[in-house]
């Protein structure tokens, strides 16, 4: 293991998991808070592999439960102006 004394932790992408879970995607915004959650630990513990791949796996599902909630809210405009569209037929 690599000693912690002069690195700092990777980023932890807890407070854009947290958004994602509140506002885009409930279950990518939980993996990602829980990969987040796990990333300061194993920095402290000195497993500095491990904070990364953790920090790696928190932002790879908060961006995707941001892309993919933001893709769904794209989605749903697009149908409901069709069918608010479609009553004036």
């Amino acid at each position: 293991m690599e000693t912690t004394s002069n690195q700092t932790p990777p980023k932890t992408w807890l407070v854009e998991s947290i958004l994602v879970t509140l506002f885009c995607c409930l279950p990518f915004g939980i993996a990602g808070i829980v990969n987040a959650a796990k990333v300061e630990s194993k920095f402290q513990s000195g497993d500095i592999q491990g904070s990364n791949e953790a920090a790696a796996n928190a932002k790879k599902w908060t961006t995707i439960g941001f892309w993919g909630g933001l893709a769904i809210a794209v989605i749903y405009i697009i149908i409901s102006v069709i069918i608010y569209l479609g009553k004036f037929r």
